[in-house]
């Protein structure tokens, strides 16, 4: 086997014990706590452009936050544009009438693009150095590599407090998070 294969064989293995913990944190989770929190930390971001996302399977849920920021600062969603390629954010409100895009993800029917400074950033896992496992296809790290390379941008993740890994199988080109922020706790890095 080589050092790829060992990679991916990790990192399978990783994702299937998160979905399960995430599945078990989704059933009996304090969701409103896990909304409040995120909320209270994007209030250091108050009037800056912000990109969430629509919570899919048990994801868990940052629209309660993500509606409230809205009444001060751009508000926009992921939009996957194709393998290999970094998402766009369109403008989202509560109200904004939906679709389903690529991958079954939500997407808002008006196509206005917007430019985030701050992404809510959801994840499989995430361990207390910042790092995080995605879905495996590499839509945000090369999303923040993008968007990092022209501003300062900052990553905040949000999961589950059980989605916590002991250690990640890492890549380097696997983008790190600036703030984790869970029903528990908020972690915050650099």
């Amino acid at each position: 086997m080589t050092g790829a294969d060992e990679l991916a064989a990790a990192k399978a293995a990783t994702r299937k014990a998160a979905f399960a913990r995430r599945q078990e944190a989704y059933d009996t989770g304090d969701r409103a706590a896990g909304a409040a929190r995120l909320q209270e930390v994007l209030q250091d971001h108050r009037g800056a452009p912000l990109a969430g996302y629509m919570p899919m399977r048990t994801e868990i849920d940052p629209l309660p936050a993500m509606a409230a920021h809205a009444t001060d600062a751009p508000v926009g969603v992921p939009v996957m544009q194709g393998k290999g390629r970094p998402l766009v954010f369109h403008l989202w409100q509560p109200e904004a009438e939906m679709q389903e895009g690529p991958f079954g993800a939500r997407i808002p029917v008006s196509a206005a693009e917007m430019t985030p400074a701050v992404l809510i950033v959801p994840l499989v896992a995430f361990d207390r150095a910042g790092n995080r496992l995605g879905y495996g296809g590499g839509f945000y790290d090369r999303t923040l590599e993008r968007l990092r390379a022209a501003a300062p941008t900052r990553a905040i993740g949000f999961a589950w407090a059980a989605q916590e890994a002991e250690a990640l199988p890492l890549e380097p080109t696997d983008q790190p998070l600036d703030a984790i922020v869970t029903e528990r706790e908020t972690l915050l890095f650099g």
